[in-house]
């Protein structure tokens, strides 16, 4: 079992055991009780009352964070002619077909892969090498698409993806601990609400079972999941 460390300890001491915060609240406590020397990230995990064994309880979506994640987030697309240029000009990192080749060759250096349909064929052949790193393109999450351009320039101002794993949690980045808390409050207002939006028509009883917010080192400070029932 994991021993914390004295700031961690000390951080969890200024909590008020058991008690759930509201949003704002929440995130103020998180940027309060963060003590690591560098700029954290500000993460939320949501529990949610779904199975995600069964293929109709997975939870699954993206959302535009208002204010952005705070991370720069590297663009492969992966597409020829003119939706390259469309690509290049609305800032893809990397761009062209030949990154196909590359990536057989072992080169990861990218976050998120956006790519033309016509394409897909090709990638098909990578899903052992993409899939477990979560970068292989998808329709449902928009990066698979004829408008490159608008895929990339959405994922480059802070669109995100996210999956409920196998323990039915959601995790996901709302931001940076430099961020004001109003910027981290409507972040976590609009992941919710898109996390809301996502409910499987199969899931049964309380959806929304319990969300904790946190800094990457910090200690999880609980928000009442009540403002999100469905």
């Amino acid at each position: 079992m994991r021993a914390h460390g004295k700031k961690y300890r000390s951080a969890v001491a200024t909590l008020e055991s058991r008690k759930l915060f509201g949003p704002r609240e929440a995130v103020d406590q998180v940027k309060a009780v963060a003590f690591a020397k560098f700029d954290e990230s500000v993460d939320v995990a949501v529990r949610l009352g779904v199975d995600p064994k069964h293929a109709d309880q997975i939870v699954r979506g993206t959302v535009s964070l208002p204010h952005g994640t705070g991370k720069t987030v590297r663009v492969l697309a992966i597409t020829s002619g003119d939706k390259a240029k469309e690509a290049e000009a609305a800032g893809a990192d990397f761009v062209g077909t030949d990154y196909i080749q590359k990536i057989k060759d072992g080169w990861l250096d990218c976050d998120v892969i956006v790519a033309t349909p016509d394409v897909m064929g090709q990638l098909g052949a990578l899903g052992k090498i993409l899939g477990p790193r979560g970068l292989m393109p998808n329709p449902k999450a928009g990066t698979v698409t004829m408008d490159v351009g608008r895929a990339v320039k959405e994922l480059k101002a802070g669109k995100i993806e996210f999956r409920v794993d196998k323990s039915g949690i959601v995790h996901a980045p709302i931001g940076k601990r430099s961020f004001a808390a109003e910027a981290l409050e409507r972040n976590l207002h609009a992941f919710m609400e898109a996390i809301v939006r996502a409910k499987p028509s199969a899931a049964k009883g309380q959806y929304v079972r319990s969300v904790t917010v946190s800094s990457t080192m910090g200690p999880g400070v609980p928000v009442d999941p009540a403002g999100y029932h469905v």
